[in-house]
């Protein structure tokens, strides 16, 4: 019997990547009502009409603010969930103009 002078051990350690999260941020604008921006709040994300209303407000205030944070594929899905909600009943204007919705990678 011969040998080959190979060494076949092999590589027993693993190390765990863990998957990146994402923001979803949700733009203020003027088209959209403050009762509506809630309510989709609400019915998207599951939030109690508290945590919608201080959501609510924080995109009010500063322009823009991160509602969700989770794995990509669950934040394009509130993504689409919130830009598509429909006609803001509550607007003087009844615009159909989707929220400005975006997603950005959690630092």
């Amino acid at each position: 019997m011969t040998t080959t002078g190979i060494d076949y051990k092999t590589d027993t350690t693993t190390t765990t990547k863990l998957m990146p999260h994402y923001n979803v941020i949700v733009h203020n604008d003027d088209e959209h009502s403050f009762p509506f921006v809630v309510e989709i709040f609400n019915k998207v994300l599951r939030y109690d009409i508290d945590k919608c209303t201080r959501l609510a407000w924080d995109v009010h205030r500063n322009g823009r603010s991160i509602v969700w944070t989770g794995t990509l594929e669950v934040a394009e899905l509130k993504k689409e969930q919130l830009a598509n909600c429909g006609k803001d009943p509550y607007g003087d204007l009844k615009i159909d103009a989707p929220l400005v919705v975006t997603i950005e990678i959690s630092v």
